[in-house]
């Protein structure tokens, strides 16, 4: 489109947006469809253009106005497009297949960007604006958006969308299937969470540490008692009969009202649970995440970002440390003895998603956390899962 086309796409958008704030009643779809053929249709450009270019216009015209996600519906209709990112007006790209490619979509503006991350954000009772730039947010299919405004990004606001199927979730034969996971190391872990290791699952950006977490928390029993944590619901434990859902929620417009991880993690301690399961793990709560592991609510799992499982110890004593000041020593002897089980997530070359590494922590040795490694991913030439059998057999 010329800047000529987006004037002409602008002004239309705005004519119609005004005829539907007018209407004596909330408009169906049905009849918005109908409002917005009948401005087309009835403007003397009208047949300058083909038929598909009416047709076009028209859709485009319908995904801006009533569309969940405006012109990016299309895109997120598309069961192969994992993830969807906005940087600025003119550049969309996407995830299929785990590579990345740009489409050909653009938007009209930085407005039409802005009003879409609006939109999307007060539908889900939460707030961007000046003041609050950045915001995260989750969809009604349960897909993660991030977004943040141009008066910070400096090529224009930015969208990203992590979609989640709306299927049946993933569970451990799919992902042995897949090559993800080797058979012996699924069976390893599926004992190791039906008889109450606490498990941590760490990985870098997009490596499927929630997909695993998710894939991981199917296997435990059915009538225990599970208290979920997240920032942004994303968990599915369909099959789960004691459940409760905890969701952090962000300050309102005076700054009141936050509930943080934090306070979520330690009230759960009051809630009865057999099991704790954080979505992800970023600050302070940390401590009382350690804390539940180390009384009483063994097979209790969460996840972190980090690069390796020693990047993710790391990690987790500077959270420590952030939130408390507590001897290192302290730190290091209670996440050894909190956490049982590390699994790390890794994103080959290929776009792959896999289980890279196993290990138990086996306690303090010369003031530093030992890990013993299970299971380790080997590239190689034919990529398969270098396995420990000799290890594997201790924990049969």
């Amino acid at each position: 489109m010329t800047n000529n086309d987006y004037s002409y796409l602008q002004d239309l958008t705005a004519r119609i947006r005004e005829q539907m704030n007018r209407y004596p009643a909330e408009m169906n779809d049905e009849e918005a469809l109908k409002l917005i053929e009948h401005e087309v249709f009835g403007r003397p450009e009208a047949g300058s253009r083909s038929c598909r270019e009416n047709t076009d216009l028209i859709r485009r015209l319908y995904l801006t106005l009533r569309g969940e996600l405006g012109i990016l519906q299309p895109l997120a209709e598309d069961p192969a497009i994992t993830e969807i990112m906005v940087n600025g007006p003119e550049h969309v790209f996407v995830e299929r297949g785990g590579r990345l490619e740009r489409t050909s979509l653009c938007f009209g503006s930085e407005e039409e960007l802005e009003e879409l991350i609006r939109r999307i954000a007060s539908r889900v009772h939460r707030e961007i604006n000046e003041m609050h730039p950045i915001v995260d947010a989750r969809l009604s299919d349960g897909s993660r958006v991030n977004a943040v405004l141009g008066s910070i990004a400096l090529d224009g606001a930015s969208l990203t969308i992590r979609k989640f199927p709306e299927s049946r979730p993933l569970d451990m034969d799919d992902l042995i299937a897949s090559g993800s996971i080797s058979p012996d190391a699924a069976a390893l872990l599926q004992k190791l969470v039906r008889c109450r290791y606490n498990c941590f699952i760490s990985g870098g950006t997009s490596s499927g540490k929630t997909t695993f977490l998710n894939v991981l928390s199917r296997c435990i029993p059915s009538e225990e008692r599970l208290i979920v944590i997240e920032d942004s619901a994303e968990l599915r434990l369909d099959q789960a009969e004691n459940l409760v859902r905890l969701e952090c929620r962000n300050a309102n417009v005076q700054g009141k009202g936050a509930i943080d991880m934090s306070l979520l993690v330690r009230n759960s301690l009051r809630m009865r649970p057999d099991r704790i399961i954080v979505g992800e793990v970023r600050g302070k709560e940390v401590i009382h995440m350690i804390q539940a592991m180390n009384t009483g609510h063994d097979g209790s799992m969460s996840t972190g970002h980090a690069n390796s499982i020693a990047g993710m110890l790391r990690r987790l004593e500077a959270m420590f440390l952030e939130a408390a000041e507590i001897p290192v020593d302290a730190i290091r002897r209670q996440i050894a003895e909190g956490i049982d089980i590390f699994i790390h997530m890794s994103r080959l070359r290929d776009g792959s998603r896999k289980v890279s590494e196993i290990a138990e922590l086996d306690g303090i040795a010369d003031g530093e956390i030992r890990t013993n490694v299970l299971y380790r991913l080997e590239e190689g030439l034919t990529g398969q899962p270098l396995r420990h059998p000799e290890k594997l057999e201790v924990w049969k």
